[in-house]
């Protein structure tokens, strides 16, 4: 049970924190510049520009709806994996504002009237990086994933698609609202770096090195890496051309190891021939959990 409990207590702190950052950078960097980004908040921001409710309000409401045709169309287990990110997300999209704004409830431009690029570029790192680390706790903020997820369930289309066509269509709606083409370009921008920051965040957590190792003292190199704790396997070979048997190790190994496993590699036999590859995940003992909605 204490792995368990280590495991669900990791997975929250990520998911909180995530949706911490992307409340920020949506409320504070894009909110005030009426700067329309995708998902159910860029929904609510445009919603909010119209008729002042706030955002937090319609990010509720619209995602109680959605979460119902989920429950109904998708089942009971994909609204477990959302609802803990909206009712968190709620709370913060409502305590941001109340704790920036003025007493109309006007937040302030914190990098000044006129600086709309940079506002465009930080508040979308931010979201960003935040639905990363959610993603990597597991988690989910409901909204556009849900429609992707319905639109997946009807149609051979994958839920990633899905995701970006209701983001863009949201995006582009806020044309009809300012009738601005600087705001459209500035929405399609953030949607380009959110997309970018995020897969960078779920990469580079996850980016690990796969090593094939061909060496007559191969059992030295073995045992010099398994004494770091990183296990090795040993393959059988045959060079084609010189048909002589041969023995491969292959190790898995984060990337921040590789320059301990060349260290060994080069003071055991500096005539090794060695291939290093990147590889984007590893899941199983001594690397990444596996996870699966």
């Amino acid at each position: 049970m204490k792995p368990k409990f280590r495991h669900v207590a990791h997975d929250l702190s990520l998911m909180l924190l995530g949706i911490v950052m992307y409340c920020i950078g949506f409320t504070l960097f894009q909110l005030p510049y009426h700067i329309t980004p995708g998902a159910t908040t860029g929904l609510g921001a445009i919603i909010f520009y119209v008729t002042n409710i706030p955002v937090n309000i319609t990010y509720f409401s619209v995602n109680i709806v959605l979460l119902i045709v989920a429950l109904k169309i998708l089942g009971f287990k994909f609204m477990t994996n959302t609802i803990y990110g909206i009712a968190f997300m709620t709370f913060v999209l409502w305590a941001i504002p109340e704790w920036f704004g003025d007493e109309h409830g006007v937040l302030p431009r914190i990098l000044g009237e006129n600086d709309m690029f940079m506002a465009c570029i930080i508040g979308a790192m931010l979201e960003g990086i935040g639905l990363g680390f959610v993603f990597l706790g597991n988690g989910s903020t409901g909204g556009t994933d849900i429609v992707g997820a319905v639109i997946n369930h009807y149609r051979d289309m994958s839920i990633g698609q899905g995701i970006i066509i209701a983001d863009l269509l949201i995006i582009s709606s806020s044309f009809f609202v300012f009738h601005d083409m600087r705001l459209l370009i500035y929405g399609y921008c953030t949607l380009f770096i959110e997309t970018f920051m995020l897969d960078y965040v779920m990469n580079s957590a996850r980016q690990s090195v796969q090593f094939f190792i061909f060496s007559e003292k191969y059992d030295e190199i073995a045992a010099e890496i398994v004494k770091t704790g990183r296990g090795v396997t040993v393959l059988d070979s045959q060079g084609w051309y010189t048909k002589q048997n041969h023995k491969v190790l292959v190790v898995l190994a984060r990337r921040r190891e590789s320059a301990f496993i060349f260290r060994v590699i080069r003071s055991t036999d500096p005539n090794a021939f060695v291939s290093q590859s990147k590889v984007v995940g590893v899941f199983g003992n001594g690397f990444d959990r596996m996870k699966g909605k």
